[in-house]
């Protein structure tokens, strides 16, 4: 015992002393740090805040109690009891926390370890991710007018840019008119989504980008909220999203292969999140839950409806489990900082049938020439 400990101080040592040691000082005092930074596009299941400084509804906010409730103590604005998958990464690749976009505090000298655009209730199709970009070259913009030209360009090129964008596009006509949904097929409308998204993708890369994380889409068509839409069929995953998650998973590693084929040094990691959470949902012992399919918070079947929080109003009461570690779930539609854990996890150090070609571990540690 007394020797498995000194060797967890030794390496906590040595692992500070290694992070210190990839951190440059320039003339103007402003950090430059060698480590690869991470730079966060996406969703609610990446937003780390940023819907706490714009003016949207309710349920696209979490900067209430019980949110956050497990390392954090307070409400952050991530939708779940902690951490989020982001957070995890951050860790495994020694990096500080990143931090909303949107923060007041940002600077430079948080800049160039990375920051997250993610938003929730953003998709490909409605404009968030176009405006993503836009706050990504204001970041660009801040760094070259302190950093200088060839700084920034170091920075972009190591930097890691991680992916999870499309979930709400796909659940959008189902709850709301469409006429981009209305007025083409199904696998036209993923297309668009695919297509808007590749888009961002190319632009990053001309920007300097070369190393980029993805998740394909989860089986979002099978969360609480989601077995609760037909109240005849309690329990039933909701089919008319599941067919537009499929079309996507199928043709979004078609166009990454393309991708790596025609932009030399474009790499990528890309995560089989629909599997791995489909097997927690319906698994949930084998991965040390107790429920994989109703909620820790919320109310009515499963607790599938999404009054976590009292988010859509005072008059709406909700319930909370008592031990969110036995839930695969938080609310209605988002997990627990413990399933974040395990599927961070899985990207990071993944097998390449698990997260490939790369996996972020391996992106991080890739020097490109």
């Amino acid at each position: 015992m007394k020797n498995s400990r000194l060797v967890s101080i030794i390496f906590f040592v040595y692992a500070t002393i290694s992070s210190i040691g990839s951190i440059n000082c320039r003339d103007n005092n402003n950090l430059v740090t060698n480590q690869a930074a991470l730079f966060v596009f996406g969703d609610s299941l990446f937003d780390a805040g940023n819907n706490n400084y714009i003016d949207t509804v309710s349920s696209f906010r979490s900067n209430i109690w019980p949110y956050g409730q497990t390392t954090f103590k307070q409400p952050t604005g991530r939708i779940s009891d902690g951490r989020l998958i982001p957070d995890f990464i951050a860790e495994n690749a020694w990096l500080p926390l990143i931090p909303p976009n949107l923060q007041p505090s940002n600077g430079n000298n948080q800049f160039i370890y990375g920051v997250t655009f993610a938003s929730a209730g953003a998709g490909a199709l409605v404009g968030t991710l176009p405006g993503m970009l836009n706050n990504f070259k204001n970041v660009e913009k801040s760094l070259r007018s302190e950093l200088g030209n060839a700084v920034t360009k170091r920075v972009f090129s190591r930097a890691v840019y991680l992916f999870h964008i499309g979930g709400n596009d796909y659940f959008y006509p189902f709850s709301a008119n469409s006429s981009t949904f209305q007025s083409n097929s199904k696998e036209k409308f993923v297309d668009f989504v695919i297509g808007n998204t590749t888009s961002v993708i190319e632009e990053l890369y001309k920007m300097g980008g070369r190393k980029f994380g993805f998740l394909n889409m989860g089986p979002y068509d099978c969360a609480p909220n989601s077995l609760i839409r037909d109240r005849t069929k309690i329990g039933s995953c909701f089919k008319p999203a599941a067919e537009l998650i499929h079309m996507h998973n199928k043709k979004f590693p078609e166009v990454l292969r393309r991708l790596q084929s025609e932009l030399s040094g474009f790499r990528y990691a890309l995560h089989d999140y629909h599997t791995s959470l489909s097997e927690r949902i319906n698994n949930p012992l084998k991965y040390g839950f107790k429920e994989g399919k109703k909620a820790c918070c919320g109310s009515g079947p499963l607790r599938g409806i999404n009054t976590c929080g009292n988010r859509i109003g005072p008059s709406q009461s909700y319930e909370l489990c008592e031990n969110v570690t036995d839930y695969l779930f938080f609310d209605s539609s988002y997990l627990t900082e413990k399933a974040h854990r395990q599927i961070a996890e899985l990207i990071w150090s993944g097998q390449p049938n698990v997260t490939g070609p790369y996996n972020l571990k391996a992106l991080f540690e890739l020097q490109l020439t």
